[in-house]
């Protein structure tokens, strides 16, 4: 996990005299999964496309697999595959067909190659029939097949699982771990789908306004985010003793939330029910990536 596949710094975007994106930085590992996550206006969209090569950063550098994309373009692109939105296929053409076209673009792609991203990707039973008659989790894997034929280093993902139904989006998430783990991809992947994205990442990049705002493993990132939800009666009782000891939220519907730690729980229950309040109900909530991102984005829509 310690080889640098991608390295993103300082990268900014001015489109006229409005800044875009302002100084985002962050890194790739060789074989980790990396969520990629910004509310509406992030500038994740932005970003994503700066990274593959189809608009220009106005500063900053964007190394993949140590070459500079504005020095070394070409070099730089030979360890890259990407989808972003959606794969563009020919609806028309087989699925070989399609992965013929577009191996014919790259140098030393054949037979054998193609054959291996297929089996990769498990379309070896449909790769002859029309993609016409493809489910949607199909051409994303067709999609995907085709942005590895040119065996890249690291995989740029945009919303893999958008439209899927759940078994489709399991399917795509048990694929994408498979390509990191057993092939070594470093694999950058945006969605609107935080509960995926715990699941599915290694570590998260939160952007907000142009910047990165939070940056590390999905478990460090929700450390110290376990909850206590408290229904007492008396209810403000409750929330007096309760501040004694740490810092009560309400929560509406005559609930309290606490940080939660099991010897203070228990501590605490027992300070209450000394001092007359009945204890009604009492639940850990445990951590989830959507209350973080919701913390830190001001509860702003995700992209």
């Amino acid at each position: 996990m310690s080889n640098v596949t991608l390295s993103v710094k300082n990268l900014r975007k001015k489109i006229g005299k409005k800044e875009i994106i302002k100084g985002i930085s962050f890194e790739l590992r060789e074989g980790e999964v990396f969520g990629f996550l910004g509310p509406n206006g992030a500038g994740k969209t932005t970003t994503i496309r700066m990274l593959v090569g189809l608009i220009k950063p106005t500063s900053g550098s964007i190394q993949i697999c140590g070459y500079d994309v504005k020095k070394e373009f070409t070099r730089a692109m030979r360890y890259l595959g990407c989808i972003v939105e959606n794969p563009e296929l020919y609806p028309f053409l087989s699925g070989w067909d399609n992965l013929l076209h577009f191996a014919r673009m790259l140098p030393g792609v054949g037979d054998a190659k193609m054959n291996e991203v297929i089996r990769l990707v498990g379309l070896q039973e449909r790769i002859h029939d029309k993609v016409k008659t493809y489910s949607l989790g199909m051409r994303q894997r067709l999609g995907i097949a085709q942005a590895l034929l040119n065996s890249p280093k690291v995989l740029v993902l945009d919303e893999p699982t958008n439209g899927l139904d759940p078994a489709g989006i399991r399917e795509m998430r048990q694929f994408i771990r498979q390509l990191a783990e057993q092939q070594g991809l470093s694999v950058l992947v945006s969605s609107h789908l935080l509960s995926e994205i715990q699941l599915l990442c290694d570590r998260v990049a939160i952007v907000a306004g142009g910047e990165v705002i939070r940056v590390g493993s999905v478990s460090s990132l929700l450390d110290n985010q376990e909850k206590a939800v408290w229904r007492l009666d008396p209810h403000n009782k409750g929330m007096q003793i309760l501040s004694r000891y740490t810092e009560p939220a309400e929560a509406g519907e005559g609930l309290i939330i606490t940080e939660y730690a099991e010897e203070k729980a228990a501590a605490w229950n027992r300070e209450l029910v000394e001092n007359g309040v009945s204890v009604l109900e009492m639940n850990r909530k445990l951590p989830v990536l959507e209350d973080l991102f919701l913390e830190l984005t001001g509860g702003r829509t995700i992209d």
